[in-house]
């Protein structure tokens, strides 16, 4: 049976790009935000990447590895891009790129000092529109630097708002918009609005220029011969490149101002502005800076030829009012001799087009503020989508053509890791804070994208995977920083997660899964060997993404030579297990060969899930606190840190409800399954596994005939999952306003401390940005909310559900009376979630903190941000403020608060089943005391 075409115009043009019929994601959002201060660029002796390329640098030398500019695009492989760059007559510089701080700049860590939004984008890039907000003033780039510099972890950072140079809104409005004519045929549209009091004037230089792969002597691919822009006229520019084919940009001339002027020049390094060297370059990048700014006439070639180019516009825009610049950028096969007619009612219709699209991915119940903010977080997660090139073995070794790099580098970051070839297009975290990939976030971020974007959701998991990023030993790439980092395992969740998504069962795509699962048990298999030091199914796994969470820096040597028994490590691998199983038995009821994996990966699970509830007598919980905690070995002696944090609430992920009828298609499965049920029995003491799922009722003959068809496999049994819940829904412990905090703050009043070889080891509650300067201090979870474990909370509380259904209700918040089953705890958890985007009465958003501009001013309070975390007690956005990146989630819960869901055919109506625990009419209360021991 073949799938009928979609009906809306995006879809065709997915569609048609999926079948490569049509190639309409060659041209996108490709173009980094920020390339300097990036590990790639970084070719010194110490590592130290921030001060190797700095942003004042970034003007006059060349990039070794891709290209960066303000809200541009470039195609799927960085040859030929296109950006923005303005002068408002008072900057010291040409405004180029974003600026920010680098990481030892920021009293947190590193941070765009900009304001700019992420507006609109299809999937295709058929349509996309961005906002950047440019001072009249001076860029304050010093004040920035210096007060930053100056702040102290424990005060604010320092925002360029709190400068006051968007007082009196002295500011443009610079609003960007693409729109795809064709494939190769690019529609450009500036438009540019005065917001001060005054008339303002403004110059903007749309830039197009080939990224720098001639200067190096590299032979990887990539590299190739030295491409050329030249002019067509007065106001049109050919580009010619050997892969990329001829293109051609067209200008329109402006009505009522000075003609446009186009400049030429190379882009290649100014070597005497960046090493103080004269090699003989006249024409070089920083030209148009030069030739703008500082009156430098000699700057730009008189021969209108070129690696770069600009058209430089020079408008006197008055007080409240815009001026529109047009440009179109296509294939040589597609120039019309009228590039400008029906420019503006192409995009009318693309507009349009985007419309009906996202209006069959964001629920018809959604309000109006839910649809922006879904919109716009879809907008953010598309733009994203960057260029990423970095090449292990070349980067190490140095270019034929450039000085060689240190010796010591041979040793250095990222030696380990020869093989990795990354010349992809690839989900960044946020395109200038975070513009390299993080394989456990670009997880999170394929759930929203996989409603908007199938394939590329599948494509990017599966790239992840491939013999040319995997290491040999079956090790992820963390990031650039560290590719040998260890973050949490959670590709499997979202290589089923998006299996399921992308299509109605009975029709989705096995072999995705089949390829996926194979690299899988690679990887697999590398947690095992070397995760599990003690082969006792107790896992370490050191960092695993949560930075501070611990009283350790968990990826350094602890005290005393000890070992770290984590309960989140632990608890991320029997969740790795289960998932695992379930793509096994998914796989196996079209291939039995499947059958022997799915055993497999049972009995891992049941192995892993009572060490951590019985090894030593109670594994890693603790009984009379209610809650799973790390341990600390040191010889002989054992420490339960009692720590409240999320380390002991992810144990609850690890819960996967088996149907019934699927196990009884797989005989050779449900023999070796029902073996353990009858030969460990001892199992069941304090895991819900296999356990059958009745009208409220246990398993017995007397009830056969109520049976769901669902066997629960989890690690806490349903009297600790409970406990565990009491905690996690308690206002004064996780529950915040806005969603589950990474700690408990009951540690705001009783820290917890320990002692070790002489010095004190300390963990408070910290609901906003970090105090301390682990990890360097830029991020912080001990106390702020987080978008991905939130996430995998709601799901482990619907998969509860799936199997208790009403048979288990609990009070939320804890001690307000309020009885939910989980499924409705699940949607409390989402609709705190979505309050952080969504304006109150007085119009004010949680994410925006106390700023006054985004409740009151017209042409700012429809602009929510989507930062990495959030003030545990009121919400405020901190660290990276273009996180979708995976805030982009939000997308998802708003459309899942609005999708009806149930647990089954048989959940719904089910009476209430009193247990033991709940017969006094209320949940048994966690009990907050614990003795703080110190190791030996």
């Amino acid at each position: 049976m073949s799938t009928p075409l979609p009906t809306d115009a995006e879809s065709r043009r997915l569609h048609e790009s999926g079948s490569r019929t049509q190639n309409w994601q060659r041209w996108g959002p490709y173009l980094a935000e920020r390339q300097w201060g990036t590990v790639r660029e970084d070719y010194s002796a110490d590592g130290e990447a921030w001060g190797y390329f700095t942003h004042e640098q970034s003007r006059s030398r060349a990039y070794r590895w891709g290209e960066d500019g303000l809200l541009g695009v470039t195609d799927r492989e960085c040859r030929l891009c296109f950006a923005l760059a303005m002068w408002n007559g008072r900057d010291p510089i040409l405004k180029e790129r974003l600026f920010g701080l680098a990481g030892p700049e920021g009293n947190h860590g590193e941070d765009v000092k900009e304001c700019y939004y992420y507006l609109d984008s299809t999937p295709t890039h058929s349509y996309m529109k961005a906002l950047y907000k440019y001072p009249q003033g001076a860029f304050p780039y010093a004040q920035l630097i210096e007060e930053n510099r100056r702040r102290t972890k424990a005060e604010p950072e320092f925002e360029l708002a709190d400068t006051g140079i968007f007082d009196e809104s002295r500011y443009f409005d610079v609003v960007t918009e693409y729109a795809k004519a064709g494939p190769d045929d690019l529609l450009i549209r500036l438009t540019i609005a005065n917001r001060g009091p005054e008339a303002a004037a403004i110059h903007l230089l749309p830039t197009l220029w080939f990224r720098n792969s001639w200067s190096w002597g590299c032979t990887h691919e990539g590299c190739e011969v030295k491409p050329r822009l030249e002019a067509a006229g007065p106001a049109a520019v050919v580009a010619r490149h050997v892969s990329l084919g001829e293109f051609r940009l067209d200008v329109e001339q402006p009505t009522g101002a000075e003609p446009v002027e186009l400049v030429f020049t190379e882009n290649e390094t100014d070597a005497q502005q960046a090493f103080a060297v004269d090699d003989g370059k006249r024409y070089v990048k920083d030209a148009f800076h030069r030739y703008l700014i500082e009156g430098e006439t000699a700057a730009i070639n008189p021969q209108r030829h070129g690696t770069k180019t600009a058209a430089i516009y020079r408008f006197n825009i008055p007080a409240g009012e815009q001026v529109v610049v047009r440009l179109r950028l296509a294939a040589a096969s597609e120039v019309t001799e009228q590039p400008f007619a029906g420019f503006d009612e192409l995009f009318a219709l693309r507009i349009r087009e985007a419309d009906e699209f996202y209006a069959s991915k964001i629920p018809d119940s959604s309000n109006a503020e839910e649809a922006n903010v879904a919109r716009q977080a879809y907008a953010g997660l598309l733009w994203s989508k960057q260029f990423y090139h970095y090449v292990v073995k070349d980067w190490l070794a140095g270019d034929p053509d450039q000085p060689a790099p240190p010796t010591v580098r041979q040793f250095g970051r990222n030696h380990d890791w020869p093989h990795l070839f990354n010349r992809d297009v690839i989900s960044m975290p946020d395109a200038w804070e975070y513009p390299w990939y993080a394989a456990w976030d670009l997880a999170f971020h394929m759930i929203p994208m996989a409603t908007v974007d199938p394939e590329f959701a599948k494509g990017q998991l599966e790239l992840f995977l491939r013999e040319w990023y995997l290491h040999p030993n079956g090790q992820m790439p963390a990031y650039e920083w560290a590719l040998s980092d260890v973050n949490p395992p959670v590709h499997a969740w979202a290589c089923w997660r998006v299996y399921k998504m992308t299509a109605p069962r009975g029709e989705r795509d096995v072999a995705f899964l089949k390829r996926v699962f194979t690299k899988l048990l690679l990887n697999f298999t590398w947690w095992v060997n070397r995760k599990d030091v003690a082969g006792n199914h107790l896992f370490a796994g050191g960092f695993l993404g949560l930075d501070n969470i611990g009283v350790f820096d968990r990826s350094k040597p602890l005290p005393g030579g000890g070992r770290l028994e984590q309960a989140d490590g632990t608890a991320w691998m029997a969740f790795y297990a289960s998932t695992m199983l379930a793509m096994a038995l998914e796989l196996a009821q079209f291939d039995n060969t499947y059958e022997d994996i799915a055993s497999k990966f049972f009995e891992h699970f049941i192995h892993i899930a009572d060490a951590m509830n019985t090894l030593g007598g109670m594994g890693l919980w603790h009984e009379d606190d209610g809650f799973y905690y790390d341990q600390l070995k040191v010889e002989d002696s054992v420490t339960s840190l009692g720590i409240r944090s999320i380390v002991g609430i992810i144990p609850l992920f690890a819960v996967e409800v088996l149907e019934q009828v699927d196990i009884d298609r797989l005989p050779g499965f449900r023999k070796r399954m029902e073996w353990f049920i009858k030969h460990r029995p001892d199992l069941g003491r304090h895991i819900a596994y296999c356990e059958k799922s009745h009208a409220g009722v246990e398993d017995d003959e007397e009830h056969q005939h109520n049976f769901t068809g669902h066997r629960l496999l989890a690690i806490p049994s349903c009297e600790r999952l409970k406990r565990v819940l009491a905690y996690l829904l308690d206002e004064t412990e996780f529950l915040a306003p806005h969603g589950i905090r990474a700690l408990s703050q009951f540690h705001r009043e009783h820290p917890f401390i320990l002692w070790a070889e002489g010095q004190e080891h300390r963990v408070d509650y910290t609901p906003g940005e970090s105090i301390t300067g682990i990890f360097g201090g830029n991020s912080n979870w001990r106390g702020p909310i987080w978008f991905p474990i939130n996430f995998l909370i709601i799901e482990a509380l619907e998969r509860y559900y799936h199997f208790y259904g009403d048979s288990v209700s609990i009070p939320c918040p804890t001690g307000s009376g309020r009885m939910l089953n989980l499924f409705e705890a699940s949607q409390e958890l989402r609709r705190r979630l979505s309050s952080l985007f969504l304006p109150d009465a007085a119009g004010r958003r949680p994410c925006h903190g106390v700023e006054e501009r985004y409740a009151n001013d017209p042409h700012w309070r429809d602009l929510p941000l989507f930062y990495e975390y959030f003030h545990g007690d009121d919400g405020r956005g901190l660290g990276a403020s273009h996180q979708t990146g995976w805030t982009a989630l939000v997308a998802t819960i708003l459309s899942d608060l609005h999708t009806p869901r149930t647990a089954g055919h048989a959940q719904r109506n089910r009476p209430a089943q009193t247990s033991a625990h709940e017969q006094n009419g209320r949940l048994a209360q966690p009990q907050h005391g614990y003795k703080q021991t110190q190791p030996r």
